[in-house]
């Protein structure tokens, strides 16, 4: 009979190194962290002040655009109503 003798292999892991890997993972993310508060609130700033110095707020703005819209629409319409009445030779409304 021939018996195979298998050795355990062991791994050993080196749990101070460990501690000290996660230690500076967790400090890197605590850095990230205030890396990016610190860059979101001097846009946020820029962006606050960059309103407050327009001469017309951004809600005046989009009023007049969507005016601006309904009446292009609105002569759009009128204008095709115009050429198809002219084809057709339905009198002009």
């Amino acid at each position: 009979m021939n018996h195979h003798h298998q050795s355990q292999r062991t791994t050993e892991i080196d749990t101070r190194l460990v501690t000290t890997g996660a230690a500076l993972t967790a400090a890197g993310a605590v850095v990230a962290c205030v890396g990016m508060t610190v860059a979101a609130s001097a846009v946020f700033a820029a962006g606050r002040r960059m309103i407050r110095d327009m001469d017309v707020p951004p809600t005046q703005q989009a009023a007049m655009k969507w005016r601006q819209a309904k009446e292009a629409s609105r002569a759009g319409m009128q204008a095709w109503q115009s050429t198809s009445d002219a084809h057709s030779g339905s009198p002009a409304r």
